[in-house]
């Protein structure tokens, strides 16, 4: 499952790595846009595959952040 930015804006903080296990609605990275932080959510459990991002990336919405595996 790819999990895609939300909405444009920079990624300030990876709180997820490669291999980790999250639960649904964990918070994967947060992004910055316009002085807000955005929270992108694994929408269900499950294994990070694969990250997209690195923190000051520029993401526009729907740009991949990560992949899950249920």
């Amino acid at each position: 499952m790819k999990i895609l930015s939300p909405m444009s804006g920079t990624v300030w903080k990876v709180l997820v790595e490669e291999g980790q296990q999250v639960a649904a609605d964990e918070v994967l990275v947060i992004l910055e846009s316009m002085k807000m932080e955005i929270p992108v959510v694994a929408e269900s459990a499950g294994t990070v595959m694969k990250i997209h991002v690195n923190e000051g990336d520029f993401l526009q919405e729907n740009d991949p952040v990560a992949d899950l595996e249920k």
